[in-house]
């Protein structure tokens, strides 16, 4: 944020922050590119990348059961103490 305010050159903001002054340039130019998609004009490309929640409740469901069922079996066997 202190690159886009200016009030400093790149030189010094890299020694504030101990960085190379061409990483501050990279930064600025990603925070540039990507500022329009934080303010929620860029939604076709949210909506492209959505993840499908549903599955991955499913896959939770899925191995939240696996794990329960291995440790009940681990802890009838003595192989892990049932005070965790």
């Amino acid at each position: 944020m202190a690159a886009m305010k200016g009030e400093k050159t790149l030189a010094e903001l890299a020694q504030q922050f101990d960085v190379h002054p061409n990483q501050i340039t990279q930064w600025k130019g990603l925070l540039l590119e990507g500022a329009a998609g934080v303010f929620g004009q860029d939604k076709s490309e949210a909506a492209a990348s959505g993840v499908d929640l549903k599955s991955l409740h499913a896959k939770i469901g899925e191995l939240t059961l696996e794990n329960d069922f291995l440790e009940g079996a681990l802890t009838k066997a003595g192989l892990l103490s049932a005070k965790r």
